[in-house]
């Protein structure tokens, strides 16, 4: 079971300090929900942030790309990384341009990765990073063959160093600005999927699996 963590000098929150969360299970259910995070990491001076797909599997994050990327080979190199995952629930439209905001809830993991070597664990690594994105899929594809697995880097993160931020709730306008007329007010935000499109050259008979037609984030 995740434990709380106390924050470190790096990621105790000081701007809306009210906002930080520093549960571990709090934290992980936000990971859990998103899949897509942003790399950041500095190579020859040059600051870089890239996105890419993760999963989470316990007190470690894992994230891809192909072996040829920059960034993962860079950041195998030891390199620190910041790691953050964002989650947009809302829209929050105060009444006075100042006090618009937006709900939200977001991670931010600090430290260094280190490429997955062991060929049993980085395929599993893969599996549990498709079943995070589309559960069921991996299941029902071909799996990777050794050139593939080469071509693809895999690299884990230990979720040490870590925060997350939340806003939630109403409009928080300054009291002279309640009198101000304008609407106000919450515009909720939500991952929708469309209905799946087939494949130009699907096998005749093929249909859409469960997974597919109802897919959600919400976990």
């Amino acid at each position: 079971m995740p434990q709380p963590s106390a924050p470190s000098a790096r990621t105790r929150l000081v701007r809306e300090a009210d906002r930080a969360v520093y549960d571990r299970a709090a934290a992980y259910k936000i990971l859990d929900e998103g899949f897509i995070c942003h790399v950041g990491f500095v190579a020859d001076g040059q600051p870089f942030v890239i996105p890419t797909g993760y999963s989470r599997v316990g007190d470690n994050f894992y994230f891809h790309g192909s072996a040829a990327s920059r960034m993962l080979r860079r950041v195998d190199e030891g390199v620190p990384v910041c790691v953050t995952v964002t989650l947009l629930d809302g829209l929050v439209l105060a009444r006075s341009i100042f006090n618009h905001s937006m709900n939200y809830r977001s991670v931010v993991i600090l430290g260094t990765a280190h490429a997955v070597t062991d060929p049993q664990e980085k395929l599993e690594a893969l599996r549990l990073l498709s079943e995070h994105i589309i559960p069921g899929r991996w299941a029902e594809s071909r799996q990777p063959n050794e050139k593939e697995l080469k071509a693809t880097s895999i690299l884990k993160l230990p979720i040490e160093e870590f925060s997350a931020k939340v806003r939630q709730g109403p409009v928080i306008d300054d009291e002279e600005d309640y009198a101000f007329e304008t609407w106000a007010g919450v515009v909720p935000l939500n991952l929708v999927a469309g209905e799946p499109l087939d494949d130009a050259r699907l096998m005749p008979g093929l249909k859409a699996p469960e997974y597919a037609k109802n897919y959600t984030r919400k976990r």
